[in-house]
């Protein structure tokens, strides 16, 4: 466990990260900079290609396919994470996507069906790996959602919908782990457009081991606009 292999409480360098939706260019972007930092990264997506190129292009990486919105192929990810690998000290969700357009009636059933894939792979995944946040010295999930939470449009109705209900799972979440009295947080960080943010948000997600494990209560439960 990345516990054992780092005394220290604080600091990313040892720790056991799983990327979610790591494929796309935000997903790499971080993945190298959490290898970098001296973290064990675990890359997951949908599409096997993509991920053999991921792994190959950051050496160091650990890639894993899995349908994040089947609850099953999560489970069973897990199983493997855990055999192994270990615990994971982190979860940093990536999982998303745009359909929107339209004006209210142009919210499409697809789309939104499309769009909540997101939020059931944030439910599934945060629930398979909950232990472990729970038991970790310095356990960390994030996500990236948008500025549309607080400045909603008819033409994303669907997108913002969705939004919101992740950042409303993420504060349950964040409860949760004040309520065990884990030294964990739950973080979002909000975008207008990640485009362009991708180096941003890499950064961002390695401070969230480096701060004084004394700021964890006040870390968690936060939302972090990201911008350029």
């Amino acid at each position: 466990m990345a516990d054992q292999a780092n005394g220290a409480s604080n600091g990313i360098a040892g720790r056991t990260v799983l990327i979610a939706g790591a494929t796309s260019a935000s997903g790499r972007t971080v993945a190298r900079a959490l290898v970098d930092a001296g973290a064990t990264v675990i890359a997951v997506g949908s599409d096997q290609g993509r991920i053999d190129e991921l792994v190959a292009e950051i050496p160091g990486v650990h890639g894993e396919r899995a349908d994040l919105a089947d609850g099953d192929e999560v489970l069973e990810l897990a199983m493997r994470v855990h055999a192994h690998l270990g615990d994971v000290d982190g979860i940093v969700h990536l999982v998303g996507g745009w359909r929107g357009g339209g004006g209210i009636p142009g919210q499409t059933d697809e789309d939104y069906r499309v769009l909540e894939r997101s939020f059931t792979a944030l439910r599934h995944v945060s629930r398979a790996f909950w232990d472990d946040l729970l038991a970790s010295r310095a356990g960390r999930i994030a996500i990236v959602s948008s500025t549309t939470v607080e400045r909603p449009t008819a033409g994303g109705a669907n997108y913002t919908a969705v939004k919101a209900a992740s950042e409303s799972w993420m504060r349950s979440l964040a409860q949760g782990f004040a309520k065990a009295g884990a030294p964990a947080a739950a973080v979002t960080f909000r975008v207008q457009s990640l485009a362009g943010l991708e180096g941003r948000l890499a950064a961002s997600v390695v401070e969230l081991w480096r701060a004084d494990a004394s700021t964890d209560a006040e870390r968690n439960g936060s939302v972090v606009e990201l911008s350029a």
